[in-house]
C-alpha cells in the first residue's frame, strides 16, 4: 500500500502532467522497493519514494 506522502505526490504529479496534455500510461507500486512508478507520455518515467520525494528516471 502506498504511503500518504506517495499518494499526495502522485495526485499532484498526475494533475500537473494532464494539464500539459501528457497521458498517464501506468501508475503502479513496486512491491520490491515500495516506490510508486509513473509512466507518462512517450518518455516520462517518474519514481516516488515512500517519503514523497520523487525523481525522473529517464535523464
Amino acid at each position: 500500500m502506498p504511503t500518504s506522502e506517495q499518494l499526495k505526490k502522485y495526485f499532484d504529479l498526475t494533475i500537473y502532467l494532464t494539464k500539459m496534455y501528457v497521458p498517464i500510461n501506468l501508475g503502479t507500486l513496486d512491491p520490491r522497493t515500495g516506490n510508486v512508478a509513473i509512466l507518462a507520455g512517450q518518455e516520462i518515467v517518474i519514481e516516488i519514494y515512500p517519503n514523497g520525494r520523487w525523481r525522473f528516471l529517464n535523464e
